[in-house]
């Protein structure tokens, strides 16, 4: 028997799948507890279009996280920040303010989970760090961080 999977089973298959089973297993098991249904046409049908919405949901995320990347390759963001003694900085500058300085400045929403810094930043200078957009898809940027006057 033919079954289309609403929800995991266990060595079966995962939600949205095809699989066949048995015909007892299928009819007293998995259709009473409403964990899989038959695969009529109906079913197939349905689960035709839902793996077709989900390739052009990531084709549209793929190329928009490009768009994104290409945009600010290179780019140099700049900071300002308070100075302390020595030239050194009140705190540091942490990737939520670069993420917000990205968006003030260039127009892009960067989620600052998505910004790879090698350390923390805590003296004035260029710093480079890399933004991951979408699996495979990521840039290099650079932040000057420069004294407040």
């Amino acid at each position: 028997m033919k079954v289309v999977l609403l929800q995991d089973v266990k060595s079966i298959g995962k939600k949205g799948e095809l699989a066949t089973v048995s015909d007892g297993y299928g009819r007293n098991f998995l259709l009473p507890r409403k964990l899989a249904k038959e695969a009529n046409a109906q079913a197939m049908n349905e689960l035709k279009n839902a793996e077709a919405a989900r390739q052009y949901k990531i084709k549209t995320e793929t190329e928009e996280a490009q768009k994104n990347a290409d945009i600010l390759g290179g780019k140099t963001v700049k900071i300002y920040a308070k100075a302390g003694q020595g030239g050194k900085i009140f705190g540091s500058v942490t990737s939520k303010e670069l993420s917000e300085e990205i968006e003030k400045q260039f127009g892009v929403s960067v989620d600052k989970r998505k910004i790879e810094l090698d350390g923390d930043i805590k003296a004035f200078g260029t710093y480079n760090f890399d933004v991951k957009f979408y699996t495979g898809i990521s840039t290099t940027m650079s932040v000057a961080v420069c004294e407040k006057e």
